[in-house]
């Protein structure tokens, strides 16, 4: 799932595009040039010398624009993905982490960082058992009303943070405020 930003990517090869042509023209008019007995090596040189310059900022600017476009595509991939993560497990109530992964094509530590990212924007409330690898949806108010681990029923005594671990099963609850 990788696109690049199309305004970005037309701009960034544009300018190196005519940083190259600017450079290329430059070069061939010096050796016509010179053909013709009109200019001598040192001019040609000299003319190369001074367009130098302007060269470097078209194309440096065009790879600096290219390199952000890129950029800005893959954050927009990683957020469509914890998009979608998110929207599974609300539509679901549960899903497994490994099919998580295989429909979002991604690998399987990917999804458990995007569990943990959500969690720490406080997008995502719910629980995860790691251990089956199974996310679970579920209500903050429902989480901290009953003060129990949803997968083994121990009592939990819920820290604020938004993370609690239960120390019998070991399942991970998160709590969005």
């Amino acid at each position: 799932m990788r696109s690049f930003n199309t305004s970005g990517l037309i701009l960034g090869l544009t300018l190196i595009g005519l940083g190259g042509a600017l450079f290329g023209c430059t070069l061939l008019w010096g050796i016509a040039n010179m053909r013709e007995e009109q200019l001598q090596l040192t001019g040609l040189l000299f003319a190369l010398v001074l367009i130098t310059p302007v060269v470097l900022v078209f194309t440096g600017g065009g790879g600096l624009i290219l390199m952000r476009a890129r950029q800005e595509s893959a954050q927009q991939a990683v957020m469509a993905r914890q998009r979608a993560l998110l929207n599974m497990v609300e539509t679901a109530g549960k899903v497994s982490l490994r099919q998580a992964a295989l429909e979002l094509n991604a690998p399987l530590e990917t999804i458990r960082q995007d569990v943990r990212d959500l969690v720490g924007k406080r997008l995502f409330s719910g629980y995860v058992n790691w251990e089956e690898g199974i996310l679970y949806a579920r209500e903050a108010a429902e989480l901290t009303a009953n003060n129990t681990c949803p997968n083994c029923g121990a009592t939990l005594e819920l820290a604020g943070r938004g993370v609690v671990e239960c120390p019998y099963c070991g399942t991970t609850i998160f709590i969005s405020t």
